[in-house]
C-alpha cells in the first residue's frame, strides 16, 4: 500500500477530495470470542479464478473466492502505479492471507474460515460498491460470518 505522500498529487488530490457515501446503521457489533469466530476475508486486490473473469478497473463488482481454491488458481486484476506487484509474485499472503488464516484456524486462534472470501477492485469510487457491499454484508449475514479481514492493497 502506497503512502499518501507518495502518490502523484492528482491521484492523491482524487484520493483526499473523495466524495464518500454515508452508510446508515451501526458500525460494529460484539461477536462471540476470536477463538469461536468464522472468519472471512475481504481483499481489494481484484483477485479472480484462473479459469474466471478479472475484475475490471474501477468495478463496483465483487467477486466470492472459495476458500478451497488452490493458491495456484488465484489472480490478480488490480492495478495501479502505487502498487509493487513483487510481494504478491512471491506470497500470495501478502493481499490474501489465506495460508495464514488456515494456521490460526490450526492452532485454535480463530474458530475456522469462511467457506467464501470476497474480493473488489481496489481505489474504485466507493459510490459504485454499495451494491456490492450490501450483497457482501447479506452473504456474512447468512453464512454466519462473525468476523471479515479487510486487507487492502
Amino acid at each position: 500500500m502506497a503512502r499518501l505522500e507518495d502518490i502523484p498529487e492528482a491521484s492523491r488530490n482524487g484520493i483526499v477530495g473523495a466524495d464518500l457515501p454515508s452508510i446508515e446503521g451501526e458500525p460494529f457489533v460484539e461477536g462471540p470470542p476470536l477463538s469461536e469466530r468464522k472468519i472471512a476475508i475481504l481483499s481489494t486486490a481484484a483477485l479472480f479464478p484462473r479459469s474466471g473473469e478479472p475484475l475490471l478497473h474501477n468495478s463496483g463488482d465483487y467477486l466470492e473466492i472459495p476458500a478451497s481454491l488452490p493458491n495456484s488458481d488465484i489472480l490478480m486484476s488490480h492495478v495501479s502505479i502505487n502498487f509493487d506487484r513483487s510481494g504478491w509474485q512471491r506470497d500470495i499472503n501478502v493481499a490474501y492471507p489465506i495460508d495464514r488464516m488456515r494456521e490460526l484456524a490450526d492452532e485454535g486462534v480463530i474458530g475456522s474460515i469462511s467457506d467464501v472470501n470476497f474480493t473488489v477492485m481496489g481505489a474504485t469510487d466507493p459510490r459504485k460498491m454499495l451494491e456490492s457491499v450490501e450483497n457482501i454484508a447479506a452473504r456474512v449475514k447468512r453464512d454466519q460470518i462473525d468476523s471479515v479481514l479487510l486487507c487492502p492493497v
